[in-house]
């Protein structure tokens, strides 16, 4: 299933235990090592400690209506798993990011970003054009494997390097236009 992140960041949170609604999603903790989702950052009134995260591993499902959870003593402080903690305390935040071809020529900021829900990870960019580049197109988008190196200030893609013009070799054996002579031919008849 592929989702927009939009669909994701600031969705609500379901508990079956309560049987309603008991928090909601508001920012995703993103590894840019591979650009997966490893846990959201989670409020709401229930919520006692601050910051919480929701692993992705504590989802239940994930439905239209939102994130479904067993019970809300499920979420956890970033503290409480060194491998997430990591990762959260680097705040990374993919919307707002600079996206830079590998010539370093700004391409863009993202707008959102497409998620494979099977595995949360990142599959493709929204790229917003700047305003003297968006007459032809407004938006982009950018697909996981173009991404070269992702940084603190921007994403680097490759650049969209023009297709070689195919060349034309005549071919042992192929058919010879009889109204189109070669040009020794020309020149042999030109003799006679």
């Amino acid at each position: 299933m592929i989702l927009l992140g939009s669909a994701v960041l600031n969705a609500e949170i379901f508990s079956i235990q309560t049987g309603g609604k008991v928090a909601r999603t508001t920012r995703a903790i993103i590894n840019p090592a591979n650009l997966q989702i490893i846990a959201f950052e989670v409020s709401g009134p229930l919520i006692q400690q601050h910051p919480a995260l929701m692993l992705l591993s504590d989802v239940r499902e994930l439905s239209n209506m939102g994130f479904i959870v067993d019970d809300i003593d499920q979420f956890i402080a970033p503290t409480d798993v060194v491998r997430v903690n990591d990762v959260y305390q680097l705040k990374f935040d993919i919307i707002g990011k600079l996206v830079l071809d590998e010539k370093r020529h700004k391409l863009g900021k993202v707008i959102d970003f497409t998620i494979d829900t099977t595995q949360f990870l990142i599959m493709q960019l929204s790229v917003k054009r700047p305003l003297l580049r968006s007459f032809n197109d407004t938006e982009i988008l950018v697909h996981r494997s173009q991404i070269i190196e992702i940084n603190n200030d921007s994403i680097v893609v490759h650049s969209q390097a023009k297709a070689p013009e195919p060349e034309l070799h005549e071919v042992v054996g192929s058919y010879i236009n009889p109204f189109r002579k070669p040009k020794q031919a020309r020149q042999n008849s030109d003799i006679d």
